[in-house]
């Protein structure tokens, strides 16, 4: 058995988090990305826009002959935004899916002929994935719930073949993606023009939300521990805000009233 992992979006964040741990583990890693790390790096790096099926073609060919098999593959490629499902421009909607969700599939599909016997599929998902929508933040959670019902069903299929497929559900991490979320609300609050009223209470909101961060290597750590279970769990959940899962047991009518209270 190999030592190769796969993993994509390692630009930055918990993607290149993984990579350096991983690497520093005695792993070989290949790392994708739309655009090459800001900061040095010990992993094997190949240019590569999961939203384009020739880059990951040309970027299989070279895996295939540096490498010949892989022990896993490692999902961190992901957008956030934060709009109202009314407002988004129609190609930010698509591109949402695009690369949070048809990207993920398309990097299956193309390297699974190189998966080793045994090997693993593990995919970077939300703790708003299970959880009933927010306002504003709905895109990315429906993005991330189809996530998980792919992933889910990926799980059921390729146990057939031998496969193991896991998801992690983050929470706050400290990444690039923080800084999207503030920079997303920001746009957001600025440009609405049906809820301005509420923009601003939902930034307190958003706030308290992401202060309470973990650093991208608990991910990478975590990700160590799923590839040395000799039986990984499909879900693993880390750093989950305790008020929002606590918000989804409530009925539904009690939750939207709370929203409407909040945010009115």
């Amino acid at each position: 058995m190999s030592m190769n992992i796969l993993v994509t979006g390692v630009a930055g964040g918990m993607g290149f988090a993984a990579c350096e741990l991983l690497v520093a583990s005695g792993y070989t890693v290949f790392g994708l990305d739309c655009q090459q790390p800001g900061e040095d790096f010990s992993f094997r790096f190949l240019a590569a826009d999961i939203t384009d099926s020739a880059h990951l073609e040309a970027a299989f060919a070279c895996i295939k002959e540096e490498a010949g098999s892989l022990k896993a593959i490692l999902h961190f490629a992901g957008v956030y935004d934060l709009n109202s499902l009314i407002e988004i421009p129609e190609p930010e909607f698509i591109r949402m899916f695009d690369i949070n969700l048809f990207g993920v599939y398309r990097v299956n599909r193309l390297f699974l002929p190189l998966l080793e016997p045994n090997g693993r599929i593990i995919i970077t998902s939300s703790e708003l994935a299970p959880l009933d929508p927010l306002p504003f933040t709905g895109l990315y959670g429906v993005a991330k719930t189809a996530l998980e019902r792919y992933a889910y069903s990926l799980r059921m299929e390729l146990q057939l073949l031998g496969y193991r497929v896991s998801v992690i559900r983050p929470g706050a991490v400290e990444t690039g993606l923080l800084q999207v979320s503030k920079n997303r609300l920001d746009s957001f609050c600025g440009n609405t023009k049906l809820y301005s009223c509420n923009a601003a209470r939902f930034r307190s909101i958003v706030d308290r939300v992401e202060s309470h961060s973990i650093p991208p290597q608990a991910i990478g750590n975590l990700v160590l521990r799923i590839l040395q279970a000799k039986r990984p769990r499909y879900v693993y959940t880390i750093n989950c805000n305790i008020l929002l899962r606590l918000m989804h047991l409530l009925p539904h009518s009690w939750q939207t009233g709370i929203i409407r209270q909040i945010l009115r």
